[in-house]
């Protein structure tokens, strides 16, 4: 038996469940394609308990039951639209679609691996070489990039950056994954870079952290950028990385974050990438198509502004999710990633 869903009128908003791995870059995109429909998403992390966190999700012969104690419920009344991702987060998310009789839309982000018909849309990069009807392909990963929060945040952060010169220089470093390495090492040689790059053009340099930053790594860069004009957030109160995308003039993104330099192409502004250590695999993919559409450049110490057209990848999605929503009621029909 299914359970009611809500009657969806356009005087209400779409109740969102986002389902996913509990890690805050998987749920920023996320939320961020919830964000691009104007909905608030309620975030249900899929939190499996043992033998389920060690197998595949497919794998669960009851994927609502999985849940650890203490972990979200996934029960009824159901949403208009789940948005998953994650190794945990895909087979919940179908589970959900069937309890409710296909009135619950499913959205993926990035390729499931499970059987496509499964799911009403999947977002994924190009590089991820994914096609099908109910596939819309994009230029990077979601984000929860806007113009208006970039320019509320930068306004925000201008005046403690107001001794610094122009040309201001963003500089988002990651840290190492399975494709890269950033160690101490490898950030003191970048850190050189930078400053020689500073003292080159006279310009300055505004340096956040992600997470993933080892403490080792920020007080190398910390130590490289001491005698050019330099700001490097030390993890006071909120992360200014908004901010800096607003107020900079130019981007440098380490090359292990396929996000942190999606999120800095939507400004339009140049996007310098740092290499890093490390045989690339998907991430290589990445960079060769962001290069090739004109969007990045290698990190060479050279400033040379430049301009492209800003990937529209959010009003895209959010197209094709409205559209989908306006179906609701039956099963939903795939949207053809030609007519997105």
């Amino acid at each position: 038996m299914t359970s009611p869903s809500r009657p969806l009128t356009p005087d209400t908003r779409p109740l969102v469940w986002v389902v996913c791995d509990d890690k805050q870059g998987i749920t920023n995109q996320c939320v961020g394609v919830a964000e691009a429909i104007d909905a608030e998403p309620v975030i249900k992390y899929s939190r499996p308990r043992w033998p389920w966190s060690w197998l595949p999700a497919a794998w669960w012969p009851w994927p609502l039951s999985a849940q650890r104690r203490g972990a979200a419920p996934l029960a009824p009344p159901w949403p208009d639209l789940v948005i998953a991702a994650g190794r945990t987060g895909f087979a919940p998310a179908v589970a959900i679609r069937r309890r409710a009789g296909g009135k619950t839309l499913l959205v993926a982000i990035q390729n499931p691996r499970m059987a496509r018909d499964q799911f009403d849309l999947i977002i994924v990069p190009a590089h991820d070489r994914l096609e099908g009807p109910n596939v819309l392909v994009t230029e990077g990963a979601p984000h929860r990039v806007t113009a208006a929060r970039l320019a509320a945040d930068a306004a925000e952060l201008a005046p403690r950056l107001a001794y610094l010169p122009r040309p201001l220089v963003a500089v988002l470093i990651g840290g190492s994954n399975r494709f890269y390495r950033l160690d101490a090492t490898v950030a003191a040689a970048h850190g050189a870079a930078l400053a020689a790059f500073a003292r080159r053009h006279g310009l300055a340099l505004a340096l956040t952290p992600s997470r993933r930053t080892p403490a080792d790594v920020i007080a190398a860069l910390r130590r490289a950028l001491a005698e050019v004009p330099a700001f490097v957030w030390d993890g006071g109160g909120p992360n200014p990385y908004f901010g800096l995308l607003g107020l900079a003039d130019a981007i440098v993104v380490t090359a292990d974050s396929v996000s942190m330099t999606s999120e800095a192409a939507v400004t339009g502004k140049p996007v310098y990438v740092l290499a890093l250590p490390g045989r690339g695999g998907k991430f290589a993919a990445f960079h060769a198509r962001m290069a090739e559409r004109g969007i990045t450049r290698p990190f060479t110490g050279d400033y040379q502004p430049w301009t492209y057209p800003a990937p529209d990848d959010m009003a895209r999605a959010a197209a094709a999710i409205r559209r989908l929503l306006a179906t609701r009621g039956g099963m939903a029909r795939p949207v053809s990633a030609a007519a997105v």
